[in-house]
């Protein structure tokens, strides 16, 4: 039993696929089955069995998986340790964001390449779910979300920036004469919100439900411009961050401040004590630098 053995058995059960396994690692699909035939020999006993189009870990399988995590994350905590004796002329920085942070996260990554040409910088798009259990088992350095970090999960954060949220109307009938929408005007239209993953739109169901209030919500989309394009249609009204609305269309459409505390919030996190590399250190510190404020808000 090797390393590269347990990356082989590894890569199978998270992608629950030998020919996937086999494209990531860069190998035959017939290398892969052969050793984890050889593997299965090894310990005496049926690692992974098949049911339908799932490959299911057995008990003995589950045991060896758990070791093989750990043992794989903190060889490549090893590995980052000695790339880092570059000085930084060298190594790779693993972030992981949401599909909505989009042009908000240009800044510090351009920020950090112009210090640091020699790092280059990985952006994987995962949920908040899927995000935490990728720092916590080392496969992302940090990464970005919306929903409040727990930091007695084993994570710490750097909150990033907070701004107001907009109701996003038409140019049209009685909203040119309005200074902004309280939660009850907004339930009484259509609304057309982010998705199910955008920590606003969730709280602010959340707040409808506690004010007593059964909004429609007719369209969800991670798409600002789509969801503006569908104002502009009339499909309803859009609840949108205030640096999204000033990119829109103001000939056709208003911005109207939500009457409502909620914010949209960005954070940074990454695991809690643990060595961190200097590619690591570096993120947080130019994150901090692009948005000084945001800790005081």
């Amino acid at each position: 039993m090797d390393i590269k053995t347990l990356r082989y058995f590894v890569e199978v059960v998270r992608r629950q696929s030998y020919t996937q396994a086999a494209n990531a690692l860069y190998v035959t699909q017939p290398t892969i089955s052969k050793m984890l035939r050889n593997l299965e020999e090894e310990v005496g006993s049926t690692l992974l069995i098949r049911e339908g189009r799932k490959l299911l870990l057995t008990h003995t399988g589950q045991i060896l998986y758990d070791h093989a995590e750990t043992i794989l994350a903190e060889l490549r905590e090893l590995e980052t340790a000695l790339e880092d004796i570059n000085q930084m002329n060298a190594g790779t920085l693993q972030l992981g964001v949401s599909s909505l942070p989009g042009v908000q996260i240009a800044g510090p990554v351009s920020l950090y390449r112009q210090r640091y040409p020699g790092i280059r910088v990985n952006i994987i798009e995962y949920d908040d779910a899927a995000a935490q259990q990728a720092v916590l088992n080392g496969t992302l350095d940090a990464a970005l979300t919306f929903q409040p970090v727990d930091e007695q999960h084993g994570f710490a954060s750097l909150p990033l920036f907070s701004y107001p949220l907009c109701a996003v109307v038409p140019r049209s009938g009685p909203w040119p004469a309005a200074q902004s929408v309280d939660l009850p005007t907004l339930s009484r239209y259509p609304l057309l919100l982010s998705s199910d993953a955008f920590a606003p739109s969730q709280q602010l169901l959340a707040a409808f439900t506690r004010l007593g209030l059964t909004p429609t919500v007719a369209v969800r989309s991670s798409q600002w411009e789509f969801l503006a394009q569908m104002v502009q249609a009339g499909m309803g009204i859009a609840v949108m961050p205030e640096p999204v609305c000033q990119k829109l269309d103001a000939s056709t459409l208003l911005w109207l401040p939500l009457d409502s505390p909620l914010r949209w919030r960005l954070s940074l996190f990454w695991r809690d004590g643990v060595w961190l590399s200097n590619s690591t250190r570096a993120w947080i510190a130019c994150c901090h630098e692009f948005w000084p404020a945001a800790e005081a808000e």
